[in-house]
């Protein structure tokens, strides 16, 4: 990255330095372009005022033989050239030529120009570049056109004969440019630098007042990713010791009665343990497996049409018998509630609450289950009179494996992943889940859905 933002800096100076110059030339030689114009005019209205135009053309005239037979002034070297041209286009009299074998000039645009305006100037190129011949013209109080010019040099030829030093300086300017690039490149970059290095406090680092919401979100990710790296090696702890429990039951069990060191009950109640021990590691598993497919799971799912009041009332059917065997009274209430979601999500969703407020329930304690809509939106409710959660556990009851009470959890066949599980559902349906609990008078879970409904 530095050295990109340090080439396309040097190339920006670069072109800068270029342009300017050529722009800095182009103007400079239109300034000397004027100048050049100006002192024709200057020496023109000089001739005129001292009527050495006037004179020239009567000495033509008298003398105009003589001007054919020697070639007229041609021999005289003068860095302005002199030329009178009458209305017809004639020339009179040139300082520099033999006025009788010149062309008619009529056609000229300073010429033109002069006898329309009064005054006319016009700059022509020689076929070499090397000079440009400056034209300047005055109408004369007797009709005729005086013209002044001079030879002066193209812009390429001061260019090429200023090019050693043009080289040089712009070398000069581009080297100090590249200093420039690369000291502006380091100041630059040096506050993005220090975040890098010092995400963690990012109040201490002087950075760019810009970069702070932009530092902010990055530092928030990197803790993000931190925390769920150590989410998931907790997890794969939790995983290890939860599943190390029941093989451990199994295996001292199955060796006991391998050994003959059980007999008669011994090898029932071994046996029953056995069973327990292997109905606790697959749904363990069970579990985990689900809990893995939700975290992939796409949380833009289509959602089909179904009715939440229908689908608590079949979990309250299905868990009657497991609410009477801990002596819970489980009812549901409320009345059709249609909404759109996944079905066997908020089956599962339903079921993992019903059967958490069962087992943490007491004898004798109910659990009610309601399903419908609140200010237009679907709302499931789960109420227990169990034994509660207390407030400083509230937070982390979501966390995988987390149990209040491990005892009463291991007891009931719990694997701590329920309500990890409600979670997700809950985060996959963009609904809201809120939790009211006070120990020893029981728990409130309510489930708010989107307001979208069939």
């Amino acid at each position: 990255m530095k050295k990109k933002i340090n080439r396309r800096l040097m190339f920006i100076s670069s072109m800068a330095v270029v342009i300017t110059f050529l722009s800095m030339a182009a103007v400079f030689y239109r300034i000397y372009q004027e100048q050049v114009l100006d002192d024709l005019r200057v020496y023109a209205y000089a001739l005129s005022d001292g009527a050495a135009a006037g004179a020239a053309q009567d000495m033509t005239v008298a003398e105009k033989g003589s001007y054919g037979e020697n070639g007229g002034s041609g021999g005289i070297s003068d860095p302005v050239r002199v030329t009178v041209i009458n209305p017809e286009g004639m020339v009179l009299y040139d300082s520099n030529a033999d006025a009788g074998r010149m062309d008619n000039h009529a056609d000229r645009p300073e010429i033109r120009e002069a006898f329309e305006c009064g005054e006319g100037s016009s700059i022509r190129q020689s076929s070499t570049m090397k000079k440009n011949t400056f034209y300047y013209t005055l109408l004369l109080q007797d009709g005729n056109v005086l013209r002044v010019a001079k030879e002066a040099h193209s812009i390429w030829s001061i260019l090429y004969s200023s090019m050693p030093v043009i080289f040089l300086s712009v070398c000069a300017l581009i080297l100090l440019c590249m200093l420039v690039s690369h000291y502006l490149t380091g100041s630059l970059l040096a506050p993005i630098e220090k975040i890098a290095a010092n995400m963690d406090n990012i109040e201490d680092n002087d950075i760019y007042e810009e970069l702070v919401p932009f530092a902010e979100t990055i530092r928030k990710q990197h803790e993000t990713i931190l925390h769920n790296a150590s989410m998931r090696q907790e997890f794969s702890a939790n995983v290890s010791h939860e599943l190390k429990t029941p093989l451990t039951a199994i295996s001292g069990y199955s060796e006991l009665i391998g050994n003959g060191m059980a007999s008669g009950d011994d090898v029932l109640r071994f046996a029953d343990e056995i069973h327990k021990s292997a109905n606790r590691l697959l749904t363990l598993i069970d579990d985990t497996i689900r809990l893995s497919e939700l975290d992939v799971i796409d949380k833009n799912i289509p959602f089909e049409d179904i009715d939440l009041y229908e689908i608590a009332k079949d979990n309250v059917e299905m868990l009657q018998l497991r609410a009477e065997d801990r002596s819970v009274l489980l009812s549901v209430e409320g009345g059709s509630c249609p909404m759109k979601g996944d079905r066997q999500m908020i089956e599962e969703l339903v079921y993992n609450l019903c059967d958490n407020a069962i087992n943490y329930n007491n004898a004798g304690g109910t659990v009610t289950v309601s399903a419908q809509k609140e200010e237009g939106r679907p709302v499931l409710r789960v109420r227990d009179t169990g034994i509660g959660i207390p407030e400083e556990y509230q937070e982390r009851i979501f966390e995988r494996f987390y149990r209040v009470d491990k005892s009463r959890s291991k007891s009931t066949g719990g694997t701590g992943l329920g309500l990890a599980i409600v979670k997700h559902i809950v985060a996959v349906h963009h609904a809201e889940i809120f939790l009211n609990s006070k120990v020893g008078k029981g728990t409130e879970f309510k489930i708010v859905f989107a307001g979208a409904s069939v």
